[in-house]
């Protein structure tokens, strides 16, 4: 399908919105940066507004802009759906497909399943970013996100793809040297290595069990905001960390790592696929998720 001026406009904008800076719009567009240069210059000339502030490395959108971008956002986004109702008839699934997925699990297990993926169905499209923190569908213009744990966004559709608890872990080599706690208060004399996430309380610790909620504050000289580095340091006899079935089921498996305290778990962390709530989804959108739900199952987590 050949794309008329205004769309080619409206995909450039969002580009530009996304990354900030006209020569990454550029590059993803394939195009020269003095043509994105003179693509917004068109592009404002047309509107007769000014749409960025625009500094030597990167833009920034003024009032008029985060408007033409809120709009250009949702008007690609219906054209997608339309063209996807029209052609729901196709048994290929095709077109473009916008996933995102948080960073180091994006890395590490969703990307070689992307590769997998594009194996199997050459005619899709897969443009996979990787994020610390949720973003807005809706706004975004994206199709899937892969999250651990429920959002709150109620426009959201949701299937869960994967159980996944969480537990307290340490390796033999650190409960050789400095015992099994036997309590929860016990974890006060341990070191515990803090995995910090977003806005979560710094070292505290919020556990269940037999469904009453407990918590602790915990204390250790190592802490990260990435997952791999916390479970790495656990591993080497660092301390005690909590963590996720999904990541440590090879270790438990093998005995590298061990549960302690196994009636304190926290809230399940399922794996979901997010996608906006429309009543009809692309058939592509329809294959990755089935492919993800195939793929996880098959690894038994």
């Amino acid at each position: 399908m050949v794309k008329n001026d205004l769309t080619s406009y409206l995909e450039f904008f969002v580009l530009l919105g996304r990354y900030g800076n006209l020569s990454a719009a550029a590059r993803d567009l394939d195009i020269t940066p003095p043509a994105a240069t003179k693509r917004l210059a068109q592009l404002e000339a047309r509107l007769g507004v000014r749409l960025v502030n625009r500094t030597t490395r990167s833009v920034s959108l003024t009032a008029e802009g985060e408007t033409f971008l809120h709009y250009a956002t949702r008007i690609l986004a219906e054209v997608r759906e339309m063209e996807d109702i029209v052609s729901s008839s196709r048994s290929v699934p095709r077109g473009l497909l916008r996933v995102n997925a948080t960073l180091g699990f994006g890395r590490t297990t969703i990307a070689p399943f992307v590769s997998e993926f594009a194996k199997r169905y050459p005619h899709v499209e897969v443009q996979l970013d990787v994020t610390d923190r949720p973003i807005d569908l809706v706004e975004s213009g994206v199709d899937l996100a892969i999250r651990f744990g429920e959002l709150p966004d109620k426009r959201l559709n949701a299937r869960r793809i994967m159980a996944n608890r969480r537990f307290l872990c340490a390796s033999p080599r650190y409960l050789e040297l400095h015992g099994t706690p036997e309590s929860l208060a016990d974890l006060a004399s341990h070191q515990c290595i803090v995995h910090r996430q977003n806005d979560d309380a710094y070292g505290i610790w919020r556990l269940e069990r037999n469904g009453e909620p407990h918590s602790v504050k915990v204390r250790g000289v190592l802490s990260s905001n990435d997952g791999d580095i916390v479970l790495s340091w656990a591993l080497d006899g660092h301390g005690i960390l909590l963590r996720s079935e999904w990541d440590l089921a090879k270790y438990l498996e093998s005995g590298r790592l061990r549960v302690v305290l196994p009636e304190f778990v926290q809230p399940s962390a399922d794996l979901f696929v997010y996608y906006p709530n429309r009543r009809n989804q692309s058939a592509r959108a329809r294959a990755f998720i089935d492919f993800l739900a195939e793929r996880f199952g098959r690894h038994g987590a």
